[in-house]
């Protein structure tokens, strides 16, 4: 039964479209959804959780890893429009920036607390809105990415990636700033106290950031200026993209992938001393770590998929790699969903936790269990978009 479902799944993979990036592209939004979704905030297992500053967690490397993914997706879609002028695609690609921007908005103001009667819509979430994000991050960057391909060949594309870490680093570590006091700081990495948070409570507010209670400046962890080095990532995802569509034969374009994804890592881990690997910075070594373990992981799937020819075990990461915006924007409808509706004096969703999952598998397992079957039942919807065709394209 579960062999025939599998093939079935199979079967309806568009023939112009490669297994194994949509596999991987399953498996980050896949892990995106589950560490987003625990019982509880309070019992969740360090692994699933970011890392609190400096290091990295493997769900440091989830974000990072679509982002490449998306650089990926650019020298494919633009394949197939060779034929348009480079004003059309940059206006298709404007356009298609702006609605994940969108979206984006749409989930940060998808929200109402019932529970308080006092609760004002107005003062606690418009005139607060957090302008930056997941998609929104996603939406600039693939933006600025797609300029740099219609715009630059491949040394240019190497040189603006290096560019833009480079950039960034001397930014961070050689320009002053101020405080409210008067205080000078430079070269800081510091949480709440490094220029990219000093540009993000300048120009964003500290009411429209992540972390609003960060000191002495508030930032978002999707600022302004790491917006450069996450395009780099992106960019990194470009240059995977052009290896896997030359020529060359497959198991040397493994080699590449597995050999300069373990030279990244290495590079980012030896560096983590002098400059830290660091996410919410999205500092250029981790640029390097989480590029690097994206090509490992890559480099495995196609091993897998397309040397091996072992397929079935994409089946279940197909269902949401294919539709991956839709799953992210339905799963965080549903999630808010949970959050909002008022049962017994909480939410429904902590009510679930605490009265089905909690009592038969204990804090921490009965929040990933939940995490799990948020996810179950997410793919039962996703199924079920997959076997009639409904793709949502951005």
């Amino acid at each position: 039964m579960l062999l025939q479902h599998c093939q079935q799944i199979l079967a309806k993979q568009p023939a112009n479209r490669m297994l194994a990036l949509d596999a991987l592209r399953g498996l980050a939004i896949l892990a995106m959804i589950l560490v987003n979704n625990p019982g509880s905030w309070q019992y969740v297992y360090p692994p699933l959780l970011h890392a609190e500053w400096h290091g990295w967690t493997p769900t440091d490397l989830i974000f990072p890893a679509f982002l490449v993914m998306v650089g990926m997706a650019i020298p494919y879609s633009l394949a197939g429009r060779q034929l348009l002028p480079k004003a059309e695609q940059i206006r298709q690609g404007a356009i298609r920036a702006l609605k994940l921007y969108l979206l984006g908005l749409f989930l940060v103001l998808f929200y109402y607390n019932f529970r308080d009667p006092n609760y004002s819509y107005l003062q606690q979430k418009l005139l607060t809105v957090r302008w930056s994000g997941v998609l929104q991050r996603i939406g600039i960057v693939y933006f600025c990415t797609l300029l740099i391909v219609l715009y630059s060949g491949t040394r240019g594309r190497i040189l603006w990636l290096s560019g833009l870490c480079l950039l960034y680093f001397l930014l961070m570590q050689f320009v002053p700033y101020r405080d409210n006091y008067g205080h000078t700081f430079v070269g800081l990495w510091e949480h709440g106290n490094n220029l990219a948070a000093w540009l993000d409570h300048q120009l964003l507010g500290p009411n429209h950031v992540y972390f609003r209670s960060a000191t002495p400046f508030a930032f978002d962890p999707e600022g302004i200026l790491s917006t450069l080095p996450a395009i780099a990532s992106c960019l990194s995802g470009v240059l995977m993209a052009q290896l896997l569509q030359s020529k060359a034969e497959l198991a040397f374009k493994l080699r590449v992938l597995l050999l300069s994804g373990l030279a990244a890592v290495w590079i980012a881990e030896l560096a983590h001393p002098a400059l830290p690997i660091n996410k919410m910075l999205w500092t250029p070594t981790f640029v390097l770590l989480s590029s690097g373990f994206t090509a490992v992981i890559l480099a495995l799937f196609l091993w897998l998929t397309e040397m091996k020819r072992y397929r079935l075990w994409t089946a279940p990461l197909l269902v949401f790699g294919v539709n991956a915006i839709l799953f992210f924007m339905l799963a965080g409808v549903a999630a808010r969903v949970l959050s909002m509706v008022p049962v017994a004096g909480t939410t429904l969703g902590n009510w679930l936790y605490r009265s089905a999952f909690q009592p038969l598998f204990g804090d921490y397992n009965g929040s990933l269990a939940y995490a799990i079957c948020f996810l179950l039942l997410s793919y039962i919807g996703m199924l079920y978009c997959y076997r009639r065709g409904w793709i949502f394209k951005v």
